[in-house]
């Protein structure tokens, strides 16, 4: 082998060693997949928890394409989120809630769920009042824009008043977010009129906890059985009084006649004892140490 040979084929072997590494590079950002969506990335609607999204979604951008209002955005290789995936900023451009909810039917793998058919259902996040010193409605003014502008007015965010203490007179008006009907369209965040917003829509296991799979909220539960969750026949009746014949001294007993108090007499007589008081002498005591 000559030497230009030998020279040409080690540039040869340098460059498809370049070009291996760089591909590699590449598919590897690409493939990149975050543990936790950034606070201010939410899905589109109807999108799988996430890593089952992930897992699903192709990087197709077709929900991209049949979104109306150009909400969505593809994940860039630089930012932290699963490169080529789709996502939107609230504060930017918040989810127009259409009603057809195209976005999802243009999704050819289910990675966002087709069993979405209501908008009024969707979790794409959850919204959360992060800063009420700033809040101009808990500062006592008027301001509302966060309730006004939510498609689910009066259900996803209700106005709640307490006492203004501060003017003694007034009332305060407390946006209240209820996490079982907010859907995270991000509308509420868009509109807020604070430099920096009071309310912020983040992705739902950010934003609220969980109980854990040993906790149970009764009522709840109730509700859902239809009625007790304890078979009735197998509860045990406690007594609520004590057995006949049984007293506690110095005790009123409960299946007596509730205590009396003494009637008032004339000065210089001893009022008669109360058939309600145990201790049958309680009054004749207290007359007994009465200064003469």
């Amino acid at each position: 082998m000559t030497h230009p040979d030998r020279r040409q084929f080690l540039l040869d072997a340098a460059r498809s060693a370049c070009g291996v590494g760089a591909l590699g590079l590449m598919l590897g950002l690409y493939a990149r997949r975050s543990e936790a969506l950034p606070p201010t990335a939410l899905r589109p609607p109807g999108a799988l928890p996430e890593s089952d999204f992930l897992g699903a979604c192709i990087r197709c951008g077709l929900c991209l394409r049949d979104c109306p209002y150009g909400i969505l955005d593809l994940a860039r290789p630089e930012q932290p989120i699963a490169t080529g995936t789709p996502h939107f900023n609230a504060r930017a451009r918040p989810c127009e809630m259409c009603e057809d909810i195209p976005c999802v039917k243009a999704c050819p793998t289910g990675a966002l769920n087709h069993d979405l058919t209501d908008i009024a259902k969707a979790k794409m996040g959850l919204a959360v009042l992060v800063d009420k010193e700033t809040c101009l409605n808990f500062l006592g003014l008027r301001c509302d824009v966060c309730y006004r502008v939510c498609p689910l007015i009066d259900k996803a965010i209700t106005l709640e008043p307490r006492h203004n203490a501060r003017t003694g007179r007034h009332a305060i008006f407390e946006p209240v977010v209820h996490s079982d009907l907010c859907t995270g369209c991000g509308k509420c965040e868009h509109a807020c009129v604070l430099e920096a917003a009071a309310i912020k829509v983040f992705p739902v296991a950010l934003a609220k906890g969980a109980l854990g799979t040993h906790y149970r909220v009764g009522w709840e539960e109730q509700k859902k059985a239809g009625g007790s969750l304890v078979d009735e026949k197998q509860m045990i009746d406690l007594p609520d009084r004590l057995p006949e014949g049984t007293s506690l001294p110095g005790h009123w007993d409960p299946g007596s006649a509730p205590p009396t108090l003494p009637s008032a007499s004339p000065v210089g007589k001893t009022p008669a004892t109360s058939p309600g008081l145990p201790g049958g002498g309680l009054v004749d005591r207290l007359s007994d140490n009465a200064p003469r």
